[in-house]
């Protein structure tokens, strides 16, 4: 396979997948093309995701394509690494592109048995989360060059007053009862203040979608919430503690409505099938609601409040807090 053939790939089919909105097609198809012929580590990215389409587009070779995806990923990802800490005005529309490649990639990768997404335990992808968190830390520093940039039509719109805007009374009811959760956790002061801000960035991430029709908007979104979030639940989530596990579970919901996206297929319904397998009773009541919406394949929330027997009594003393 060689690399024009996956260059062609790109730029006539793939980078009309990252989203629905028609502005950002043409950014993708031409202007990070050609950051990538100015950055190695980009091009490289861009050969890795155009590899990956392609696995799925023919099945019959889907070894061979994950193969050479893999190994152009790796080569970005060892070029990009030991400079991620050092962007620069000429660099950061490269870094930008990038690291929302990367995304792509690791939901675009053949799932793997016991995949959770943060608390993978298998070498091959534990290392993407914190990847991804790193990156968003080093584009704030660049934000002034890239929000002015060639790149910048990327760029999610902001929603003002996310906090006071009402969702509709399913979503309010189900995150009601996850604050309530949050509340009775084990853990300690700073688990719980971790928890409570989860649900707050999850809350964010219903608001922009639920409120809005725009697809795009649930692009950026869903990637939003894995960054937002407290370093301590990222913490909680690796030690497997339920309460991690079921805010992480209505952010599936979250997920579920990318999948229309090749790259996303089927990932919602796959992290909340592991979610359960993680969890014991009586706490996988509580990812009931999660798992029968995505279960019926819903886009819309249908709240189904738990009974009061659903709601465990106390929290197992194993929970760590890691």
């Amino acid at each position: 396979m060689g690399d024009l053939e996956l260059l062609h790939q790109f730029a006539t089919e793939t980078c009309y997948t990252t989203s629905n909105r028609p502005a950002s097609h043409e950014l993708w198809r031409v202007t990070v093309c050609k950051e990538g012929l100015t950055h190695g580590f980009l091009m490289r990215g861009i050969l890795a995701i155009a590899a990956l389409h392609l696995s799925r587009l023919r099945p019959d070779r889907a070894s061979d394509y994950q193969n050479i995806a893999e190994s152009h990923q790796n080569k970005a990802l060892s070029s990009f690494l030991p400079i991620m800490s050092n962007p620069t005005e000429l660099n950061c529309h490269a870094f930008f592109a990038l690291s929302s490649l990367i995304v792509v990639y690791a939901f675009a990768s053949p799932q793997k048995l016991g995949t959770t997404v943060f608390t993978d335990q298998s070498h091959d992808s534990a290392d993407w989360l914190p990847l991804i968190r790193g990156v968003n830390s080093i584009l704030q520093q660049a934000w002034p060059w890239v929000e002015n940039g060639p790149l910048r039509g990327l760029l999610q719109p902001g929603i003002i007053n996310t906090v006071d805007t009402k969702l509709p009374r399913p979503a309010e009811q189900q995150l009601k009862q996850l604050a309530e959760l949050c509340k009775a956790a084990a853990g300690g002061e700073e688990a719980v203040e971790a928890y409570v801000e989860a649900v707050k960035a999850l809350r964010k991430c219903y608001v922009k979608i639920f409120t809005r029709a725009s697809v795009e908007c649930e692009v950026g979104t869903a990637f939003t919430w894995p960054v937002e979030v407290p370093d301590k639940f990222i913490q909680l989530l690796k030690a497997r503690a339920p309460e991690a596990l079921v805010i992480l579970a209505h952010y599936c919901v979250v997920l579920h409505h990318l999948n229309e996206y090749w790259w996303m297929r089927g990932w919602a319904a796959h992290l909340i099938e592991n979610i359960c397998n993680e969890l014991s009773d009586p706490w996988r009541d509580w990812i009931q609601w999660p798992s029968e919406t995505i279960g019926r394949n819903e886009r819309c929330l249908v709240w189904r409040p738990l009974s009061p027997e659903m709601v465990p009594s106390q929290t197992p003393a194993s929970i760590s807090s890691t």
